[in-house]
């Protein structure tokens, strides 16, 4: 039992190591050696989990979106107006504090790695699509009455702006600012009719 509990917080200390490396040092920084001196064990030890570089950039991209889709299935589910859920699950994917900062710059690094590589390209496309589709689902709740071409084209609309302002941040934190970002975000709810008329 012991042996088991060992595997399992080696590989929470590895997981951790991933991540922290990818937000860190981008995709460049992130090395068996690197990862297995950030998690305090050897490189044969990480070996065992991830052959190589593009086994660390999957995890990294798996941690990134099995997280915030949990987070987003807890905002969906947790009640309010449609429009409340909607914006909720937004404001969540922006780079509003230092977590969420933190996870602007893996996904951004996962990207800049997938621009060369298929499977990694992929996993990005798939992760992306299950985020526009969210949207795309709160978006029909809150305007049901909006045809499924309009609704496809305003869900964009708003990935495109979150993720948009999440990439630029990570290099222009000062523009960028969290308070700038959701300002941006209620006025383009407010602009497209997507929003809860103030109380």
């Amino acid at each position: 039992m012991a042996r088991i509990a060992d595997r399992a917080e080696q590989g929470t200390r590895i997981s951790a190591a991933v991540w922290r490396l990818m937000a860190e040092a981008g995709p460049q920084g992130l090395t068996l050696r690197a990862v297995a001196a950030a998690a305090g064990c050897t490189t044969g030890l990480v070996l065992h989990r991830f052959p190589d570089k593009r086994a660390l950039l999957r995890h990294a991209r798996d941690l990134l979106h099995e997280r915030t889709g949990a987070a987003m299935d807890e905002l969906s589910g947790a009640g309010g107006s449609p429009a409340a859920v909607l914006r909720a699950v937004l404001r969540h994917a922006a780079s509003v504090d230092p977590a969420k900062q933190q996870e602007a710059r893996v996904w951004l690094g996962y990207l800049a790695a997938a621009l060369g590589d298929d499977d990694l390209a992929e996993r990005h496309r798939s992760a992306n699509r299950a985020f526009l589709g969210r949207v795309d689902r709160l978006v029909g709740q809150v305007r049901p009455q909006w045809t499924k071409a309009r609704r496809a084209t305003v869900s964009l609309s708003l990935v495109s702006l979150i993720e948009g302002m999440n990439t630029l941040a990570v290099a222009d934190p000062e523009t960028y600012r969290p308070t700038r970002q959701l300002a941006v975000l209620d006025s383009t709810l407010a602009a497209l009719d997507l929003a809860d008329p103030p109380a």
